[in-house]
């Protein structure tokens, strides 16, 4: 039942997500909060079916620390899951993603209107510098700034290896940070095909303040979402 449930759940996702691609195109003549809602609405037909199909439900807490306006996100990221579930919880995030894809049809183009924020990988400190002032003038207009500070998916209960480069940003943009600890590796592990029936806890965890340290920033960063991490991931083993 379970390889079942996984098979029609992957051909319906993937059939929703090409539906969805061509239903927003005419968001290109549009303002970009237009495509924005387009883009909340694809993310919460997921969650439906997720838990329609699957049986895998989410749990959000601690939305009320989300600070207002403009900050920095800092979310685990264990699967592609995270990638559309955070449109539900933040009014206007700008996500930070590897700039090949913005070549990728459809994905890329809707990318470019949301104004999402390429990286450069391999790009050195240039390409740090461009990723810094586009987050700051995103930021400046009150949006919310999404990083994986791992870079890449990490399994679940995996040691995880946070790269430098969100202190960075945290510094130049000079705002808040929100970190965001989750499960969703348990119920959707990266790079496998079953999806597991359960509940995906994403927690929004207390704010860090701007104006630290950035090595401090850092080092808290990382002590917070790993210690929430593990406890949720304890939490899903313990049930």
């Amino acid at each position: 039942m379970l390889m079942l449930r996984s098979l029609v759940f992957n051909v319906v996702f993937y059939v929703n997500m090409a539906v969805w691609s061509l239903a927003l195109v005419p968001t290109f003549f549009l303002p970009r909060m237009a495509f924005m809602r387009g883009a909340r609405l694809w993310a919460h037909s997921n969650l439906w079916l997720l838990r329609i199909i699957c049986g895998t439900r989410v749990e959000f807490r601690g939305l009320e620390k989300l600070p207002p306006g403009g900050f920095l996100v800092a979310c685990k990221h264990q699967s592609m899951w995270e990638t559309f579930a955070l449109f539900c919880i933040l009014d206007d995030p700008a996500f930070v993603a590897k700039s090949e894809l913005f070549f990728v049809p459809f994905f890329g183009w809707y990318a470019y209107k949301a104004r999402s924020i390429p990286v450069r990988r391999g790009g050195g400190a240039n390409a740090l510098r461009d990723m810094n002032a586009l987050a700051a003038r995103e930021a400046a207009v009150g949006r919310q700034i999404v990083i994986f500070p791992e870079g890449t998916r990490t399994a679940a209960g995996a040691s995880p290896s946070y790269k430098y480069g969100i202190a960075h940003m945290y510094e130049r943009i000079g705002l808040s940070c929100a970190p965001i600890a989750l499960n969703s590796g348990v119920f959707w592990p990266r790079r496998k095909f079953l999806r597991h029936p359960g509940t995906i806890v994403v927690e929004v965890l207390e704010p860090i303040p701007a104006g630290l340290d950035r090595d401090l920033f850092f080092s808290t960063m990382q002590e917070r979402i790993e210690k929430a991490s593990d406890r949720l991931l304890a939490e899903t083993r313990a049930a």
